[in-house]
Formats: C-alpha cells, sequence, structure tokens
C-alpha cells in the first residue's frame, strides 16, 4: 500500500508540475514572442523522418505587421465571435456536436448488411466514408493545442487544452492571443505563421495583403497541406469571395 501510495503521489507531483510548466509557458508569451510550438516541433520532426530534409519558413512578426486584411479573415473564417467571447464559444461547439452526431447516424445507416446466406452472391461491398468531424474550436483553443499540447485526440488532452483555453484568456489580451496565433498557425508543409504564408503563396509581406489574398489564406486553415497542393480548387475562390465580402465587419481586438 505504500509503495501504491507513493506511486500516486509522484503522479500528482508530475501532473502539477507540468500545469506550472503550462503556466509559466503562457505567462512568458506575454512579453517573448515563442520561437516554436508543441505542433511545429512534432512537424518538424515528422517532416525530416519521412522526407530525409526539412523544407521549412517561419518568421515572426510583430501584430502591426500583419495586415488587417489577414486578421479581419480569420476571425470571420475561424472564430466571428472572438473579440468578445471568453474563450469558448458554446454555441458553436453545440452544433459541432450535433452534426457530428448526424454525420455518424448516416454513417451507420450505410454500412452493408449481413448475407442472408452461404449462397447469395458475394458483390463487393461498397466502403463506407468515415463521417466527417466537424469542430467547433475558438481562435484560443486551437493556440492552447498547437502552442503546448500534443496532436493526440483524447478526453484527457481535450480537458487540458479547456484548462490552458482558460488560461491564454486570462493572462494574454486577445490582440495578443491573435498575434501568436497568426505567427505560428501552419499555412502549408513547413509553412508556418503570416510572414512565410503571404511570401509563399503571393511573394510579398503579410503587411500587404489584399482583402482576397487574406481571406484565401484564412480559408485553407483548416486544410491547410490540402489546399496547398490544389490551389487551382473551386471552393477555396468561392470561399474567399465569401469570407472577403464579410470582413469589413469583422471586429479586430
Amino acid at each position: 500500500m505504500k509503495s501504491l501510495a507513493r506511486w500516486i503521489m509522484l503522479v500528482l507531483v508530475a501532473a502539477l508540475a507540468l500545469e506550472l510548466f503550462f503556466i509559466v509557458r503562457i505567462a512568458m508569451a506575454a512579453t517573448v514572442a515563442p520561437q516554436s510550438t508543441a505542433f511545429m516541433r512534432s512537424e518538424a520532426w515528422r517532416i525530416t523522418t519521412t522526407k530525409g530534409r526539412l523544407p521549412w519558413s517561419h518568421q515572426w512578426v510583430p501584430y502591426a505587421s500583419i495586415s488587417d486584411n489577414l486578421k479581419r479573415a480569420v476571425i470571420v473564417s475561424e472564430d466571428d465571435s472572438f473579440s468578445v467571447h471568453d474563450g469558448y464559444d458554446w454555441e458553436a461547439l453545440e452544433k459541432a456536436w450535433q452534426r457530428n452526431a448526424e454525420a455518424e447516424e448516416r454513417a451507420a445507416r450505410q454500412k452493408p448488411k449481413a448475407a442472408p446466406s452461404p449462397n447469395a452472391s458475394k458483390a463487393p461491398a461498397k466502403p463506407v466514408r468515415a463521417p466527417k468531424i466537424v469542430g467547433g474550436s475558438t481562435i484560443t483553443q486551437q493556440l492552447a493545442k498547437n502552442l503546448l499540447l500534443s496532436g493526440e485526440r483524447t478526453l484527457l488532452r481535450k480537458g487540458q487544452e479547456f484548462v490552458l483555453t482558460f488560461a491564454l484568456e486570462k493572462m494574454l489580451s486577445k490582440q495578443r492571443i491573435l498575434e501568436i496565433y497568426l505567427n505560428s498557425v501552419e499555412w502549408g508543409e513547413g509553412v508556418f505563421g503570416a510572414e512565410a504564408a503571404a511570401r509563399h503563396y503571393f511573394r510579398k509581406s503579410a503587411s500587404q495583403l489584399t482583402a482576397y489574398e487574406a481571406a484565401r489564406l484564412a480559408v485553407m486553415l483548416p486544410r491547410p497541406k490540402y489546399f496547398e497542393k490544389v490551389p487551382g480548387s473551386g471552393y477555396l475562390a468561392s470561399r474567399a469571395s465569401t469570407i472577403a465580402a464579410r470582413m469589413r465587419g469583422a471586429e479586430l481586438p
């Protein structure tokens, strides 16, 4: 029993030390620009081990050096209540939960039924497409995940994400949260941050992005590696036009 109690105590101390580490990292981020995030480091490892080289582009730029067009486009596309919520958009989370449940129900109904008898013709079963998982994460939640956490999807990690989202909102200003997010989010394989993305796709700095260029970058965010490979995507162009038309009403922190 003493050995078990000792192990439990060690686990609790380790968990407390990890939380303290996270809080210190967030406190430092208020004044010191993070040079990398947990997601960036994991991607660097993945690219290096799979390709044997590391094509990488990342350059931190201050908030004032990022076009307001990009700030507005990302808010409209990713989190239109960013400036007013407390880190969580409960309505968006509820809608995402409902859409995911409906998608899982449709996938279950599409599963092929068992053959009625051994003599029945064995036509190849049509594969059932996995349901598309729709997220409802705010910009702050995405930053909490990318900045400090691993990419695994578990209840424990999700709980940790909620705790860190709360800490980010309490310890950093909305402007600082958006600044760090725009400087660290992925925009293609080995392409991180607004400055790298603007130069990679448009051969200009992040401060010079037009409304439509900013909208295209914002639309890429949920699937940056995919859209990097299909720059002529009709969906990308159409959705970017929609975002550009809505940007004027976006509230900046």
